[in-house]
């Protein structure tokens, strides 16, 4: 059953190239809204004007070198394995929807384009299957488990407000798109239409609503966690002063109240926030 091609059989029904066509259709409502979203909200001007005025306040100029190590250990920890969630049921649950949707993507790309045929390998049909059972298995964890809104301010999980709006016609693209290709190997042809017809509209929503969700958000995200390092390398510092240690003398000597509520030689404190979970609704 998992090692069928789903589009094969759609094929029949649909065309190959208005199938081809709309995933093309969908490529470009991605590139497109991706560049109004940066023209609309300034964001890509607003992060170049940013970077250049943190020019001004750093302490040591970086060589290429630097700069390449920096891409290279923001492509290892920022993005392959999201170090930036602390969080360890967070992280893992990102780790999945996000392998799991490009494992989806590109089997989908692969499974219409190269392998338009029920004779395609069998794997490529078992990695789609995969991908979509990955991004439920993280989407659903997140969505009914991890939300902050949830977990930490007792919001009921079917609450929806307009940021959902990428988490769940990502969650309805791969469940619907699952359904609809068991399903159909399985023979059963009403629901196969429905669930078929649910894919289309989840994926459109997903594809199609660029300017109103998240999905822009991954392609900011590892220019801002670059960034993010570059500036710290350099001593920019995003314009806000190197505190130092607690205990130095200068710094005490500078802010009177550190000894005056903390004593000469106050311990780390640490981050607070991280000592319990946010249970106080």
């Amino acid at each position: 059953m998992f090692a069928i091609n789903p589009f094969a059989d759609l094929a029949t029904i649909i065309p190959l190239d208005v199938i081809q066509a709309y995933v093309i259709l969908m490529a470009i409502l991605v590139v497109g809204g991706t560049i109004i979203d940066m023209i609309h909200k300034k964001s890509a001007k607003y992060f170049f004007a940013k970077a250049k005025a943190a020019e001004a306040n750093r302490t040591r100029e970086l060589g290429g070198g630097e700069k390449v190590g920096i891409a290279v250990q923001t492509a290892l920890v920022d993005v392959a394995t999201s170090g930036e969630f602390c969080n360890p049921k967070r992280r893992i649950s990102h780790l999945f929807t996000m392998y799991g949707f490009i494992l989806f993507l590109v089997a989908t790309i692969a499974l219409v384009f190269a392998y338009p045929t029920k004779d395609a390998p069998g794997i490529v049909s078992q990695l789609w299957y995969l991908g979509a059972a990955m991004v439920m298995f993280g989407g659903y964890w997140f969505w009914f488990a991890i939300r902050v809104d949830v977990s930490a301010e007792g919001v009921p999980w079917y609450r929806i407000v307009k940021a959902d709006m990428f988490i769940l016609s990502l969650l309805g693209t791969t469940t619907f798109g699952l359904l609809w290709g068991i399903l159909q190997a399985m023979g059963v042809p009403v629901w196969t239409t429905v669930t078929l017809a649910l894919f289309i509209i989840s994926a459109t929503v997903l594809f199609g609503g660029v300017l109103w969700s998240k999905f822009a958000h991954m392609f900011f995200k590892p220019a801002a966690a670059f960034n993010k390092r570059v500036i710290k390398a350099d001593g920019s510092m995003e314009n806000l002063p190197e505190l130092g240690e607690l205990t130095d003398p200068a710094l005490q000597k500078r802010f009177p109240d550190i000894p005056e509520y903390m004593g000469t030689s106050p311990s780390y404190m640490g981050l607070g926030i991280k000592r319990e979970q946010p249970k106080h609704y």
